[in-house]
């Protein structure tokens, strides 16, 4: 469905609110921590999260532990996600009038649970900042910072460059559709290195934790856009990569955009609807959202830092990554070094981000270890200047001549996409190959893998059920081969438009794939 710029506002709505507030009469705005589009009014915000709100009541009478995920209406889709005890995140679409559906619940899911995660990274749980000042305005504030700049974050990086893409471009808001099927958000892509680059990687990464003294402190290593090394637990290397891809890799900072945001330029043939004020309305209190204007830095009323604002990351002469995201050292003019918080251990951490050429380094710290803050980080920078500056170039030079360039994993006559689920790692064909295929080939792909993720979630709510091993193959319309194999926590996806008329062919294209192309890190087998 393609929504032009005088769209309803009402086509796609996203919200935040809280169950354990607003419960009484006369303070039902209370529970409203977020609402997109802002300039709707109250009345109508009110009637979405109350509505959530009765699916969320009704559903769990039947299952007290796992409240509604999704529900499909006649009109519209709501999409659920509790990534808080009572704290929920509800997207609701409008539904197409193409035959088949253009979006998958769980894409969609997933950048609910994106914005999370990062949110969290950056500010500390959304309950914490509620404790800390019940009345609400700073989590809105924040909320509200935070949630709109992700929206309209990233535009298109380069012309071959489709693979995660911005939210919001001008004012209209995109989602993930049928042709980003064959991609996986929520997952890191990974280098493939050879024995010996493995080798000098790993020996950088204890010269790195050396140079912190006896201070445990954590790493990541890209290449490109792609994950080379890892320290830190699954779900902040998730969060760390999602960042850096956004914001801090060589390509990130040369175009001043990321890789995947969903405010596109030009026209949009997909589900679009339009803010008409990005900053919430001047009819609205000023307390419920701060002030009526988002202006860089800090907000009137709360110090308000705002990570994903662009072109604020730059590369200094000793090629450290510095920004005035964080503010300054009080009575300095030093920018504060940046700070994160991580998932698996709850500490908040320093963020030191390097960068040689195509290699980017990011060394995270425990803020209680620094004692005397950004002296402390910046003696602990140059230890690492003196320690592994000769192990970055020869490493970024070996990774440089092995690097097969943005084709390095295509492979002839496939187009492809492998999910390793315990590893939250992910593969793809290239997104310039994957623009070749026809709009019937990924719907069909679209609605297999909207097939499979329901077979995944029964199997979940089964307590008594095993892991099972599923392969599907259907004869598209337009003929093409839409194929799916589950095994093992392992996903592989795939769409062969040129295949022969038989199954038998269909089947033996798929193991030759597996057998040839999947690596250690994705072995189908």
């Amino acid at each position: 469905m393609g929504l032009s710029s005088n769209s309803s506002n009402e086509s796609i709505q996203l919200c935040i609110f809280d169950l354990r507030r607003g419960q009484h009469e006369g303070q039902e705005l209370d529970k409203i921590l977020f609402f997109f589009p802002s300039g709707l009014p109250f009345s109508k915000q009110l009637a979405v999260i109350g509505l959530s709100e009765g699916l969320i009541t009704f559903t769990r009478i039947f299952s007290p532990q796992a409240a509604c995920d999704s529900i499909e209406a006649e009109r519209h889709s709501h999409v659920f996600h509790e990534p808080e005890p009572d704290i929920w995140m509800v997207l609701v679409v409008e539904k197409s009038n193409d035959s088949e559906p253009i979006w998958r619940d769980d894409a969609l899911r997933k950048v609910l649970k994106e914005i999370h995660s990062l949110f969290v990274m950056f500010h500390g749980p959304v309950r914490a900042m509620l404790e800390k000042e019940p009345g609400g305005g700073l989590v809105r504030r924040h909320l509200y910072s935070f949630i709109m700049d992700y929206l309209r974050a990233c535009v298109k990086r380069s012309p071959w460059d489709d693979c995660c893409c911005d939210f919001l471009v001008g004012k209209k808001f995109l989602l993930p559709s049928f042709r980003d099927c064959l991609k996986e958000r929520g997952t890191v892509q990974m280098l493939t290195i050879t024995r010996e680059a493995a080798i000098e990687v790993q020996s950088l990464v204890r010269v790195l934790e050396s140079s912190a003294a006896n201070t445990p402190c954590y790493s990541l290593i890209l290449f490109q856009d792609l994950l080379v090394s890892t320290t830190l637990s699954p779900d902040d290397t998730i969060n760390l990569f999602t960042y850096a891809v956004l914001r801090l890799t060589p390509r990130a900072l040369s175009s001043g955009t990321s890789s995947w945001s969903y405010l596109r330029k030009g026209n949009i043939a997909s589900n679009v609807v339009t803010e008409t004020n990005v900053a919430p309305p001047s009819s609205m209190p000023e307390s419920f959202y701060g002030s009526s204007d988002i202006s860089p830095g800090e907000d009137n009323n709360y110090h308000v830092v705002r990570p994903l604002q662009s072109d604020k990351w730059s590369k200094g002469k000793d090629g450290y990554l510095v920004t005035d995201l964080w503010g300054a050292e009080v009575g300095t003019w030093v920018f504060a070094t940046p700070t994160v918080l991580l998932q698996q251990t709850g500490e908040r951490m320093y963020l030191c981000a390097y960068q040689h050429r195509s290699l980017t380094l990011m060394l995270l710290i425990p803020i209680s270890s620094i004692p005397n803050g950004e002296q402390g980080v910046s003696a602990v920078k140059q230890q690492v200047l003196e320690n592994a500056s000769l192990k970055i170039l020869k490493i970024e030079e070996k990774l440089s001549k092995g690097w097969g360039g943005e084709n390095a994993y295509h492979v002839g006559g496939y187009r492809y996409l492998l999910v390793d689920g315990d590893r939250n790692v992910s593969r793809a064909s290239p997104a310039t190959k994957v623009t070749t295929l026809t709009k019937e080939s990924l719907l069909a792909m679209n609605k297999l893998r909207q097939e499979v993720e329901l077979e995944k979630n029964r199997a979940k709510l089964d307590e008594h059920s095993c892991e099972k091993d599923l392969e599907v193959c259907i004869r598209a319309k337009n003929n093409a081969w839409v194929i799916s194999r589950v095994t093992r926590g392992k996903e592989l996806y795939m769409v062969l438009e040129k295949a022969n008329e038989t199954l038998l062919y269909a089947s033996d294209a798929v193991e030759k794939f597996s057998n040839r192309y999947c690596d250690g890190t994705f072995s189908l087998d």
